[in-house]
């Protein structure tokens, strides 16, 4: 039996005709600027932590305070936010959004202490959750059924692969200028997509039959920070840390919470938990789940390998992973085609294949000898993988719940994606080091003891210590080398298990038909009438 909520709003201040293309092609342009801004603050500030510790003379620990704080608030608001933008328009949502958004944003370029800093970064990640989900909704709820899924290709493709063109833009600015200059790119994302979305975007919104969720929205952010803050901190601090366990528990309680406050609320609640019985959403979320942890995972394994195994600068390596960023975005705009005619399912399928494909070449042919070059055909299949998967897995989320709640099935598509980044993150980092620190073990003969010490805490310790070792320097950056592509191997392995895991599932579970929204449009013109 169907467990689609029952309509309990209806959805206002739709336009009186159909955008037509010119308009909606400017609507598309000015939300995927905006998210781009949101996604290439995620890791931008990851390429500046030593000038932040030299700056403010910081520790290591604040550092990752200043960087994980935004990810932290967006994580934590995306659900109420994009609950609040069906109710009070996915315009003004937006339009607020962007002005707390650059607003920090220019506030972070010219904060003159470590705490500023840090404050201006949760400011960040509100104006980010108040963006994030409305990006999404204004396509669904904008765009007609047949352009809809190219459209959520190419927010998939900047979702997937903005995080990287963003890292890499940061990057080139901490390298030509400074790292202040790290917040002009999301200022200037924001300034354009703001000036675009007033002269272009709609505003659409939902007339609601029951009180904004209050205690829902309190109970989601709990559980999301809690549980991301696990992954974050475990594999920092260790898993049985008192900020890890702490996390661990208010995450598990304020999920089971919410879990059951949703359950009692039914048609009222926040989000209709009992959606997750169905194929689309069900579906959909955990193989965007599974896919953008496999993707922040790899991303993990790739740049020590690219700095630590093949000695390249940061920008260099960040430019190295342009071309799966690339692909990914390609094949998410093209995605929808294949999803259209064979449905869904196949489509998802094929792109999890292919990703696990990907991760079986970088295995097989990865070596220090061969260089970038070993790798490069397993990072474009994952590349193109991950781009046919992620499409049709948006649209299974958002077209699982009604044109009302868009807000909150884009929220819903969001907080996946930041749990799965997490997750891969910690899990194929944890896999990469216990790899590495079990290969390296049998090959430290002769080598001093304090250099062998520091040499298995990993491999950019060992390239560290090397030079002072004498004699052993080389047999030590050998030693490290190949402990470290022993590691990989292991990380990719997993990785290939879980996506075949995925594709099984898919295969029996997925999606069966192409993914439409839960209930028609309403325009003003129809409710006027009534």
């Amino acid at each position: 039996m169907s467990t689609h909520q029952a309509p309990s709003a209806a959805v206002t201040g739709a336009p009186d005709s159909a955008p037509d293309a010119r308009q909606l092609r400017a609507i598309l342009i000015a939300v995927s600027l905006a998210l781009m801004a949101v996604v290439a603050s995620v890791s931008g500030l990851n390429v500046a932590q030593t000038h932040l510790a030299v700056e403010f003379g910081a520790s290591q620990s604040t550092v990752l305070w200043i960087i994980n704080s935004y990810t932290l608030t967006l994580a934590a608001l995306l659900l109420p936010l994009g609950a609040l933008g069906d109710r009070l328009g996915r315009r003004p949502m937006l339009i607020a959004g962007l002005g707390v958004f650059g607003a920090a944003n220019i506030a972070a370029a010219l904060a003159p202490t470590a705490g500023v800093l840090l404050a201006v970064r949760v400011a960040s990640g509100v104006g980010a959750a108040m963006i994030m989900p409305i990006t999404l909704a204004v396509i669904t709820s904008t765009f007609p059924a047949e352009q809809r899924g190219r459209a959520i290709g190419v927010w998939t493709g900047v979702a997937g692969g903005g995080g990287i063109l963003g890292m890499f833009l940061s990057a080139l600015l901490v390298d030509v200028a400074d790292w202040r200059w790290l917040f002009v790119l999301p200022v200037v994302l924001v300034v354009v997509a703001l000036a675009m979305t007033l002269k272009s975007v709609p505003d659409s919104r939902e007339r609601a039959a029951h009180p904004f969720d209050t205690l829902g929205a309190l109970l989601s952010a709990v559980a999301v920070v809690g549980l991301i803050l696990v992954l974050q901190e475990g594999p920092e601090h260790g898993w049985t840390a008192p900020l890890t366990l702490l996390g661990l528990t208010a995450g598990l309680v304020g999920a089971a919470g919410f879990v059951a406050w949703e359950l009692h609320r039914r048609e009222a609640a926040l989000l209709d938990v009992r959606l997750f019985g169905e194929r689309g959403l069900a579906g959909g979320s955990l193989t965007l789940l599974v896919v953008f942890g496999v993707q922040a995972g790899i991303a993990v394994v790739l740049f020590p390998f690219f700095q630590a195994v093949l000695g390249w600068s940061g920008l260099l390596s960040t430019l190295a992973m342009m071309p799966m960023a690339v692909a990914m975005m390609a094949a998410s705009g093209l995605a929808a085609r294949p999803a259209a005619r064979t449905g869904p399912r196949p489509t998802m399928a094929a792109g999890v294949a292919l990703a696990a494909a990907g991760l079986a070449l970088m295995a097989l042919l990865v070596s220090a000898d061969g260089g970038y070059l070993s790798i490069l055909p397993g990072m474009l299949a994952m590349g193109v993988g991950m781009g046919l998967s992620m499409t049709p897995s948006t649209e299974a989320i958002t077209g699982s719940l009604p044109r009302a709640k868009q807000g909150v099935a884009s929220a819903l598509n969001d907080v996946t994606r930041e749990f799965g980044t997490a997750l891969g993150v910690a899990l194929l980092g944890a896999l990469l080091s216990a790899g590495y620190r079990g290969a390296i073990d049998d090959r430290l003969d002769g080598v001093p003891r304090g250099a062998a010490d520091t040499a298995r805490e990993g491999i950019a310790n060992a390239v560290e210590v090397a030079p002072g070792t004498g004699p052993h320097a080389q047999a030590l950056l050998d030693a490290a080398r190949e402990s470290f592509i022993q590691g990989w191997q292991q990380a990719m392995w997993t990785g290939v298990a879980v996506l075949g895991a995925l594709f099984v599932l898919v295969i029996l579970r997925g999606p069966k038909a192409s993914a439409g929204l839960a209930e028609p449009v309403e325009s003003a013109h129809d409710l006027g009438g009534r």
